[in-house]
């Protein structure tokens, strides 16, 4: 059975801009900038800093979830269109190297884009040396209004 979802247009392009324009109060006190965000792919910078760090002075892991449930939820959200809503369900997160300061860059694409569910790609890179920082994976269930 074919569980993807004819969205009928190319993917919506939402103006880049400050996630608290976007994205919300909490969005914005992680710091997100968007520099994409279509159906097809979403892109953010963000800055290690105090505001983030956990005790030991290192950007805390959920700061990374995050963005990582952030960016895979607004691409799919994109994605989906007026048709309906999406929710994450799962987010597997892996931390690669420990930061304090400086800047990330932050992608996600889909891995699966279906009736009812959505899975996303989210891989956080270091500016400064374009290693990979943490990568996640989020499962979405997308929820429809006459469901």
């Amino acid at each position: 059975m074919d569980d993807s979802v004819d969205s009928g247009a190319a993917p919506q392009v939402m103006i880049p801009g400050s996630a608290a324009d976007i994205g919300g109060a909490f969005v914005g006190y992680l710091g997100l900038e968007f520099v994409e965000l279509t159906g097809e792919k979403a892109v953010a910078t963000w800055a290690a800093g105090p505001h983030l760090h956990q005790p030991h002075g290192i950007v805390h892991g959920g700061a990374h979830c995050s963005v990582v449930e952030t960016l895979a939820s607004m691409g799919a959200s994109v994605w989906l269109g007026e048709k309906g809503r999406v929710v994450g369900v799962n987010n597997n997160t892996d931390f690669y190297r420990a930061i304090s300061e400086g800047g990330f860059t932050s992608v996600a694409t889909p891995l699966h884009r279906g009736r009812s569910q959505q899975v996303w790609l989210v891989e956080t890179t270091i500016d400064e040396t374009g290693k990979l920082a943490s990568r996640g994976q989020v499962r979405l269930q997308n929820l429809y209004p006459d469901a």
